[in-house]
């Protein structure tokens, strides 16, 4: 097809090549609806290549479980051995696959190449992983990478979100959207086609994939829907060459000359009539249909006979032959497909087992779900082993409801087994898989049940394990910090003793995070534990302590310690597969955004973290509640529906989720002018964290019940809530403006003298906090402090986005690429009052990043 209205993206790509083998690397994302010329413009691009430049091409494929790594499989035989070796490796279990994607960065690096990866949409976990490796290293090699997808399958819920979330932090990272094609275009492709130009173009609304269909079969009548222009075509094919065709529809992926073979004897003639025709397309090693669409029209209209027919030659032709690990996947498709119980016992389980050590843990846990549906044939004990296997790749990719299900099952048959051993593990996983769900009080019943189990055994390696899951729970929910030590000291003992490292370092963790939270010390050790976890290779206990730094440092309010126990915590996570810690680490940075004042950043990492399927019902009713929250700060309706989903989510004692969620039920009340409610929804918290070491829970609970006019109960309170209680309002406020919350030190100074409650009112009017705006201005009425400045200056209203004068100062200095500190310096202020500021203009800006603000202030100019 030609390449219509694709010359301008075609003239940027061409120049990101240019640059981008010199040095720095680029990465260009060409996206677009099905069918709109993607692979046809990085086809040109190839071409346009200069000849010194390696050309790599690979692409995912739409299978129901895809294959691990695949396009790096398709881009082997024209890598270097060290990558080959490597691919081979991961695939085989007995290296990581960060490895094999060094060894391909230094691939890369030994000189200029054009590397296009295409239909990520369809990329399984693992790909998207090396996309994530490569991209966060391309400046440092000598190459441009080209991914392709399309843009119309990928939702909010999609996993290729989530990895284009973190391109966007990148300045070498470009995107090119490719549009329908205009009505001249279209003419231009129908010229010589005696057709109606404006009917192709309304029915095609300019998709070239479906103008170019419907030109393919110029004799029948104009369809109106792809799938009667396909059927167009193919009734013009012989029977020979529709029946390769069903075959290719029913196999679904690039399909060898061999493969082809074994199926249908002598396909070359018919196999040249369907390429012929266009339909299909072939590279002289293997046959694949010109777009998804087409497969898809074509299979619709295949018997179901046919179907099965086709899957059961398949299999038979694939097991008669050497079955490699890259088969296993397509193996168990077919099998299932085939109807072959059997079969689907013998690839399933290998291609979960393949799966998860190349990190695709859903892939894993869907291969797993595959071999348990036909699992009551096989022996309990591998029943049972089945089941762990899933529940395994269930918690690593957030499928936790899947995962209990099945480690419930799995402590059922291990205890009618006689196999306390493993009955004790398994519930131990269980009350792990159960705290995130929301059911603490389950899950610390099980863990209790795991740890008389395996005590009754004596030592063994399976215990330190248990009594580390009552370390961490008693951490979690505020226990006693001698409670917490107790249990992890039994932990650590026979952890050491056994060589776990893992389990030594986590008590050390969670009793060090169990003392920071009820008498302010310890973040240095715990800092030192995550360190030494990811220092000694333990990428999920690693992962467990970053994420729970995390909480803390947003619990604690600390901005600047959030800030950065996010951000380390998300780059492990990504770098190691771990979504459940993923997703729950960016609901704890949600929140961290809310105590720094950037709402609009928090309400979308927080709408992120909901559209995520597979979000737990922990991170979700933490992220309700910070919608929740700035909902009712901007003065939105629909704050309480959020408030209650969010509570609905878990148990009352979960702390995670309800620790914030009291608090923020107790602000809404207040900012609705509801004090019997605050006073309500305070004194439910508080008797909920009674007999519990909670100063950063019940502190804000009592001081709400003061600011509504209550007497607030005496309850450990941490240092900015204990000043506040104490009347020292000022020192309260201050203490807030160290940890960097704006509004909680706007909130503090509400108990001020007149000059307090004006930098109370115009902090609440930079972070366009309208019920507390009006709050204010009633308090300062009712104590009489003249004047009260009736909303924003003249200057404000005039700016299109409410910036105040200092605002637009800020704004213009971001422009110029400069730091809080450099801005503090420019404007004779402290740097974390800089930082407010930068976070107020991009809170005003709905923007996400200094670069983003600045844009939009050239974008002012302009107009």
């Amino acid at each position: 097809m030609d390449v219509l209205e694709r010359e301008a993206v075609l003239q940027d790509l061409a120049g990101h090549l240019q640059a981008a083998v010199s040095g720095p690397g680029r990465l260009a994302l060409v996206r677009g609806e099905a069918g709109i010329g993607k692979t046809t413009v990085v086809r040109q691009l190839a071409q346009l290549a200069d000849p010194r430049i390696r050309v790599l091409v690979g692409a995912c494929d739409p299978l129901a479980t895809p294959r691990p790594l695949g396009p790096l499989m398709d881009l082997a035989p024209r890598l270097g051995p060290t990558v080959r070796t490597g691919l081979t490796g991961a695939l085989a279990g007995t290296c990581r696959s960060d490895e094999v994607f060094d060894c391909l960065l230094a691939d890369l690096s030994a000189g200029p190449s054009l590397l296009v990866v295409e239909d990520v949409h369809w990329a399984d976990e693992a790909t998207m992983d090396l996309l994530r490796h490569l991209a966060r290293r391309l400046p440092s090699v000598p190459a441009l990478v080209v991914a392709t997808y399309r843009d119309d399958e990928v939702g909010r819920t999609h996993p290729l979100t989530a990895l284009l979330g973190t391109l966007a932090g990148y300045q070498w990272v470009y995107r090119h959207d490719l549009a329908p094609l205009s009505r001249p275009a279209v003419a231009r492709l129908a010229t010589g086609h005696s057709i109606d130009v404006e009917q192709l173009y309304h029915v095609s609304a300019g998709n070239p994939f479906i103008v170019t269909e419907i030109l393919a079969a110029p004799t029948e009548t104009i369809p109106a829907t792809v799938r009667e222009a396909v059927a167009g075509r193919l009734a013009g094919l012989s029977a020979a060459a529709r029946t390769v065709v069903d075959v290719l529809a029913v196999l679904g992926h690039r399909v060898s000359p061999q493969l082809l073979a074994g199926v249908l004897p002598a396909p070359e003639e018919a196999l040249e009539e369907a390429v012929a025709c266009g339909i299909v397309r072939t590279d002289g090693q293997e046959t694949e249909f010109r777009h998804e669409l087409t497969r898809l029209a074509v299979l619709e209209a295949v018997p179901a006979a046919c179907c099965l027919r086709v899957h059961r030659q398949v299999l038979e032709v694939m097991r008669s032959g050497p079955v490699t690990a890259d088969d296993l996947a397509l193996l168990a498709d077919h099998s299932e497909a085939a109807g072959d119980p059997a079969a689907v016992l013998e690839y399933a389980p290998a291609a979960a087992a393949r799966a998860a050590t190349t990190g695709a843990h859903r892939e894993a846990a869907a291969q797993y779900a595959r071999a348990l549906r036909y699992a009551d044939r096989l022996p309990l004990d591998r029943q049972t082993s089945l089941l762990e296997g899933h529940a395994r790749a269930c918690l690593l990719s957030s499928r936790l409801d899947e995962g209990v299900e099945s480690l419930r099952a799995a402590v059922r048959l291990r205890g009618a087994a006689g196999d306390p051993l493993r009955e004790g593990e398994n519930l131990r996983r269980l009350s792990y898989s159960l705290w995130p769900s929301g059911r603490t009080a389950e899950s610390r019943q099980t863990a209790l049940d795991a740890v008389r189990v395996l005590e009754g055994l004596g030592p063994n390696r399976e215990l330190p394990r248990a009594y580390l899951n009552l370390c961490r729970l008693a951490c979690y929910e505020h226990e006693a910090v001698a409670l917490t030590a107790a249990h992890a000291e039994k932990a650590i003992a026979l952890g050491e003793g056994f060589g776990d490292a893992g389990v030594v370092v986590q008590a050390r963790f969670h009793a060090a995070a169990a003392r920071m939270l009820s008498e302010g010390c310890g973040w240095e050790d715990c800092e030192q534990a995550v360190s030494s976890a990811m220092a000694q290779d333990l990428p999920v206990d690693a992962g467990t302590c970053a994420l729970v730094l995390c909480w803390f440092a947003a619990l604690q309010r600390d901005v600047d310690r959030t800030t950065a126990a996010v951000r380390r915590a998300e780059a492990h996570c990504l770098d190691h597969d771990l979504l459940f810690h993923l997703l729950c680490t960016r609901a704890c940075g949600s929140w961290g955004l809310l105590n720094r004042g950037a709402w609009t950043q928090a309400a979308d990492a927080a709408q992120e973290v909901l559209s995520h399927p597979d979000a737990p019902p922990v991170a979700r009713a933490l992220a309700l509640t910070v919608l929740g929250l700035v909902r009712a700060r901007q003065g939105r309706a629909q704050v309480w529906p959020l408030l209650e989903q969010a509570a609905s989510l878990v148990d009352t004692d979960c702390l995670m989720a309800t620790g914030l969620g009291w608090e923020a039920r107790v602000e809404a009340a207040w900012l609705a002018d509801d004090p019997e409610r605050v006073r309500a929804e305070a004194v439910r918290g508080l008797d909920a964290l009674a007999g519990r070491a909670h100063p950063w829970l019940s502190g804000p609970l009592a001081c709400w019940i003061r600011r509504a006019g209550g007497t607030p109960p005496q309850v450990p309170a941490a240092e900015p809530h204990a000043l506040e209680l104490a009347g020292d309002w000022a020192g309260a406020a201050a203490r807030w403006d160290a940890l960097g919350c704006p509004y909680d030190a706007a909130l503090a100074r509400l108990s001020g003298d007149g000059p307090a409650l004006h930098q109370a009112l115009a902090a609440f009017e930079a972070l366009d906090a309208r019920p507390a705006v009006a709050r204010t201005r009633a308090v300062m009425r009712t104590r009489g402090v003249r004047p009260i400045r009736r909303g924003p200056r003249a200057a404000t209203r005039a700016n299109p986005y409410g910036l105040t004068n200092r605002e637009l100062d800020v704004l213009k200095l971001l422009n110029e690429d400069l730091s809080d500190a450099e801005i503090a310096a420019r404007l004779y202020i402290t740097p974390k009052t800089a930082g407010h500021h930068v976070g107020a203009v991009l809170n005003k800006l709905g923007v996400h990043t200094r670069h983003e603000a600045a844009r939009k202030l050239h974008d002012s100019d302009r107009r």
